[in-house]
C-alpha cells in the first residue's frame, strides 16, 4: 500500500492568589512595554500539584478512543478565540510525526517537580520539556556516535530523514523512575540500517535495562526476503510507523515499508518491559509479500483480555482454506486482525476479509490506510452484550466486528457484525476517536463526522458533521470532556500553516475556534505534519508540527 499525498482555605492561599495576581499584572506591563498583541511566551506554572492526566500512549489508552473525560480547566465555555489561544511554541531538531506524551508532576532530579510533555523527532531526538512553559528538561540522542539518521529511501512519505516515526510508551512504574520506550532508526557508515527499541527513564533521559536493543527476527516462511524456510526482518527495508503497544509487560512494534519498495512483510515482533529481550514474532504473510501495518501512525488497539487489534494493509490473501476457515498458508493480507497474546506469545486467533479482498489488493484500495479502535462493551436490542471494534481503511466503507466472532472470509458476501457502505467521502488515512455512545471519523476531503451509536449498532448516517471539510489526509480527531460534560472534538488541519480546530463535540456544526479566528495571525503555529493528532491534558492542548509543538491554552 502506498501512504501518500485542592487549595487551602486560609491565608497561604490568599498569599499563594496574591502572588498569581502580581504575576499576571507584571505579564501584562511586560506586553505593553514590548507592544505585543501575543500572550505572554512563558506562563505561570500551575499551583503544585496540579498534574492533569497521563497521556502515556497514542490516542490516550489502548482501545485507542482517543477521550481524556478528566479534563476541568478547557470547556466549551472558555474555548474561543478570546480567552483561549496559542500560549507558545516549542522548537525541536527536527519533525514531529510521533504523537507528544505526557506525566503530570514527576520529580525530574535537581529540577523538582514538573509536568512532562515528552516530544521524539525525526532527528532521532527524545525530549522531556516542562508542560507549562517549554522549558527543556533533558534531551538525548538515539543515534549513536558514528551513525546518523536513515535516508529516506527514496520514499516521500518520512522525509528528508528517518528517525523515531511513531509514537513511544511510557510506564511510569517502570524501572527506578518511570520508563518511556522508544524505536528509532539510523544508519552506521557502512551504509548498514538499524532499528532499535530505547528504554529511557522518564527523569533523566538515561538508557535502561541494558538497551538499546537492536530488532531483528526471523519467521518460518517461503515469502518475501525468505531463504531455507525463514522470512528475515531486515532493518532497512521498514519503518516503525504504528505507535507502540505495552500489553502486560510486553512492548509491541508493528512494521511497514518505505512507500511500496519490495521485498517486504507484515511484522508484529514484542519485547519484555524489563529486559528488552525479544518474546514473540508474528508475521501476517510469511508465505506472501506486503500486508504490513500503516494505519497512519496509530497504535494497535488492545481489549481487556490483551487481544491486539490491527488492520492490514493489502498483500497476499490465501483464500484457500484450512478446516478452521484460517489462510491455510498464514497470509492475511488487507485483514482486520484479531492477534492473541497469551502468554506473550503472538498467534491470529480470528479475522475478517472483505469478499472484494482480490480487487482491493490489486487496486492499492486496502483496509490498512486507517486505524482500528475496540468500542467499550455494548448492549444490542436483545440485552445482549457485545464486543466490538471498528475500522475503515481506502474504500470509504466503516466496518464493525464483532470481536467474538470477527467473520472472516466468505467468497461473495462479507459475514461482519455491521458494516456502512459510503459512510465517509473519502478515503481514510486515519483513525477515528470514541466518545459517549458516537464515533468521530475524518476521511480525507470529508467533514469530520459523529456516527452515534444506538443498541450496540451504529447510525448509518452521521448525526453531525463539521463546516469545514479536511483535506489530506483527514484529520485523527481527539475528545476532551468532564465526564461527559463539557466536551469538545479538537483535530488538526495540514497544509502549508496547520490549523486547530475546536468543535461542540455534541453538535460538530458547532464551532468553538480555530487558530485562524485571532487578528494579526497570533495563533499561528507552524507548518502542518500529516498524521498528528492534538493531546489534551490538564488546560493546555499540545500539536505536533514540522519543527516542533504548539501549546495552547487559556490566555487569561
Amino acid at each position: 500500500m502506498f501512504n501518500s499525498p485542592s487549595y487551602k482555605s486560609d491565608s497561604a492561599s490568599l498569599r499563594i492568589f496574591g502572588a498569581f495576581l502580581l504575576t499576571g499584572f507584571l505579564g501584562l506591563f511586560l506586553l505593553s512595554c514590548n507592544g505585543s498583541s501575543s500572550p505572554a511566551m512563558q506562563p505561570p506554572p500551575p499551583p503544585p500539584g496540579t498534574g492533569g492526566t497521563d497521556v502515556t500512549t497514542y490516542h490516550n489508552d489502548n482501545a485507542r478512543t482517543g477521550q481524556n473525560l478528566s479534563e476541568t480547566i478547557l470547556t466549551s465555555s472558555n474555548v474561543n478565540s478570546t480567552n483561549f489561544g496559542k500560549l507558545f511554541v516549542i522548537s525541536v531538531d527536527g519533525k514531529v510525526d510521533a504523537q507528544p506524551l505526557y506525566l503530570g508532576q514527576i520529580n525530574v532530579g535537581s529540577q523538582g517537580a514538573h509536568n512532562v510533555l515528552f516530544v521524539a523527532t525525526e532527528h532521532g531526538s527524545v525530549y522531556a520539556f516542562d508542560a507549562d512553559t517549554g522549558s527543556a528538561l533533558w534531551q538525548v540522542s538515539t543515534v549513536p556516535p558514528g551513525e546518523t539518521t536513515s535516508d529516506d529511501h527514496g520514499c516521500s512519505q518520512v522525509t528528508p530523514e528517518i528517525g523515531v516515526t511513531s509514537t513511544p510508551v511510557i510506564d511510569r512504574k517502570a524501572g527506578t523512575n518511570g520508563t518511556i520506550y522508544v524505536v528509532a532508526m539510523s544508519k552506521d557508515g557502512s551504509g548498514k540500517y538499524h532499528q532499535r527499541l530505547h528504554a529511557l527513564d522518564v527523569t533523566t533521559g538515561a538508557e535502561e535495562f541494558g538497551g538499546p536493543t537492536d530488532i531483528q527476527a526471523s519467521f518460518p516462511g517461503t515469502g518475501d526476503n525468505s531463504s531455507g524456510g525463514k522470512v528475515t526482518f531486515d532493518a532497512g527495508q521498514y519503518a516503525e510507523r504504528a505507535g507502540l503497544t505495552l500489553v502486560n509487560g510486553v512492548v509491541y512494534t508493528a512494521w511497514t515499508s518505505h512507500c511500496d519498495i519490495r521485498p517486504y512483510t507484515g511484522w508484529l515482533i514484542g519485547y519484555d518491559q524489563g529486559t528488552l529481550a525479544q518474546v514473540s514474532v508474528l508475521n501476517f504473510t510469511p508465505n506472501g509479500n506486503e500486508g504490513s501495518v500503516w494505519m497512519a501512525g496509530s497504535g494497535p488497539a488492545v481489549d481487556s483480555s490483551g487481544n491486539i487489534f490491527l488492520l492490514d494493509a493489502n498483500g497476499t490473501f490465501d483464500s484457500a482454506l484450512n478446516s478452521s476457515g484460517f489462510p491455510a498458508q498464514g497470509d492475511f493480507g488487507n485483514a482486520f486482525l484479531k492477534i492473541s497474546t497469551t502468554n506473550k506469545q503472538l498467534a491470529v486467533a480470528d479475522y475478517f476479509e472483505m469478499f472484494n479482498q482480490a480487487g482491493e489488493n490489486g487496486s492499492d484500495e486496502d483496509l490498512g490506510s486507517g486505524g482500528a479502535l475496540v468500542l467499550p462493551d455494548l448492549t444490542d436490542s436483545s440485552n445482549n452484550t457485545r464486543h466490538l471494534a471498528v475500522g475503515a481503511g481506502k474504500d470509504a466503507n466503516i466496518y464493525v466486528v464483532d470481536r467474538d466472532a470477527m467473520g472472516k472470509f466468505t467468497p461473495g458476501s462479507n459475514n461482519i457484525y455491521e458494516e456502512i457502505q459510503g459512510a465517509l467521502a473519502g478515503e481514510v488515512f486515519s483513525m477515528p476517536a470514541y466518545f459517549n455512545n458516537a464515533v468521530y471519523y475524518g476521511a480525507v476531503g470529508d467533514r469530520i463526522k459523529a456516527f452515534a451509536i444506538t443498541n450496540a449498532k451504529l447510525a448509518s448516517a452521521p448525526g453531525s458533521q463539521t463546516a469545514t471539510a479536511f483535506g489530506f489526509p483527514g484529520s485523527t480527531p481527539s475528545i476532551s470532556a468532564n465526564g461527559t460534560s463539557g466536551a469538545i472534538l479538537w483535530a488538526a488541519e495540514n497544509g502549508g500553516a496547520a490549523v486547530l480546530h475546536a468543535y461542540d463535540a455534541t453538535n460538530l456544526a458547532t464551532e468553538l475556534y480555530n487558530s485562524n479566528q485571532a487578528s494579526g495571525g497570533r495563533d499561528q503555529f507552524g507548518a502542518g505534519n500529516k498524521f498528528i493528532t492534538p493531546m489534551v491534558t490538564n488546560g493546555k492542548v499540545y500539536v505536533g508540527t514540522t519543527n516542533g509543538v504548539g501549546v495552547f491554552g487559556l490566555l487569561h
